[in-house]
């Protein structure tokens, strides 16, 4: 008996210890995509965008790609007289009738080999960030022999490490999203630091209610639910910055220089609004199971399918929410911002879920304190 709590003690240290190596790596992999975003900005973005000025181009087409025309020689510097001789821009309509229709941007390296470089370094770090965190946690379920999210600092360390999951997965299938990296691992190191240091809670067993299978279908389905709706959520907020710089370019207006090297980058306004969507859409059928699934293990567990506690009151009112956007979005060709601002109130009642309830309202979902 002795031995077996000794060696669950050192898998909880392993744990702590992973995880925090995670955050160190993590650390690392921000400074990396920072790094790709400033060599990005001394990308031929600037200097595209003033060629394309001066050859009357419209301000309404930002962030078009160049590439340069020349013979494939040794010393082939593209160039034809000494100067750079330039496609016609492209413009790649994405967007509904009425609205504008641009290209997507040249991503956070600019296009540029040493700005690529750093960024694939810090996605390198990001995967090392992620195994490391999975490390932790499957650690931590083999500590108290269960499902490892049987608190908030579980749900934490998982939650995280699913949204990375997640988003490596999207760029293992090819998808642009290399953009999200820098915010993606910002927030991923905020709600780790949190986790480790306000909610963090000891190696310990569930009360009797929560020894089920259901712990691990349920739990596991609402945190994966969680973690994609963060990215269509990131993908909501990324499209309102990006949309303003464009409604600024089709004013007419200059907008800064900061502004213009980083939301130049990015895909266009249509394109995260197609995005965020799509991410929703995708997992709102998941959510609806999960609600089903807490409905079914509540009747198990406590004799009754639905009770009006705080925690089935607030998951039904997300579902609720999210089902509002996506209807609205389907049928009433709600698009753009109003779409954006219903997605991110979703995903707000999501967190309120999670982190108000189980902090400041009690119910029979209290059961593990923090």
């Amino acid at each position: 008996m002795q031995l077996a709590a000794a060696a669950n003690e050192s898998l909880a240290h392993l744990s702590n210890n992973l995880i925090y190596a995670s955050m160190a790596v993590y650390t690392l992999a921000f400074l990396a995509h920072i790094t790709e975003w400033i060599f990005g900005s001394r990308s031929k973005v600037a200097r595209t965008a003033a060629a394309l000025t001066s050859s009357g181009a419209s301000a309404d087409a930002p962030a078009v790609q160049v590439r340069q025309k020349g013979a494939r020689s040794s010393g082939g510097a593209g160039e034809t007289g000494g100067t750079a001789v330039l496609d016609k821009p492209k413009v790649v309509t994405r967007s509904a009738a009425g609205t504008r229709d641009v290209p997507d941007g040249p991503g956070a390296a600019g296009g540029t080999v040493q700005g690529d470089l750093y960024g694939r370094i810090a996605v390198s770090l990001t995967a090392l960030g992620f195994l490391l965190a999975a490390g932790g946690v499957v650690a931590r379920a083999m500590s108290v022999q269960r499902a490892p999210w049987g608190n908030m600092y579980e749900f934490s360390i998982t939650f995280s490490t699913v949204a990375v999951g997640a988003y490596l997965a999207l760029l293992a299938l090819k998808k642009n999203v290399r953009w999200l990296g820098l915010f993606l691992v910002t927030t991923v190191l905020l709600d780790l630091g949190i986790a480790t240091t306000v909610l963090y809670t000891d190696s310990d067993q569930l009360v009797p209610a929560l020894h089920s299978y259901w712990l691990w279908i349920h739990v596991s389905t609402a945190i994966f639910c969680g973690a994609v709706f963060y990215i269509g959520a990131a993908g909501a907020v990324m499209y309102l910055f990006r949309d303003s710089y464009e409604a600024k370019l089709a004013r007419g207006d200059k907008p800064g220089r900061f502004a213009t090297s980083v939301w130049e980058r990015f895909p266009s306004a249509a394109s995260l609004d197609k995005f965020s969507y799509r991410i929703n859409a995708a997992v709102f059928p998941l959510w609806t199971f999960t609600i089903i699934a807490g409905a079914i293990w509540a009747g198990d567990a406590w004799g009754r399918y639905w009770g009006w506690d705080p925690k089935e009151v607030w998951s039904f009112v997300t579902w609720v929410a999210y089902a509002c956007y996506l209807h609205a979005r389907a049928t009433a060709g709600w698009k753009g911002r109003k779409a954006a601002y219903l997605a991110l109130f979703a995903f707000a009642c999501w967190i309120w879920n999670y982190y108000g309830v189980n902090i400041l309202l009690s119910g029979k979902h209290s059961y593990a304190g923090v």
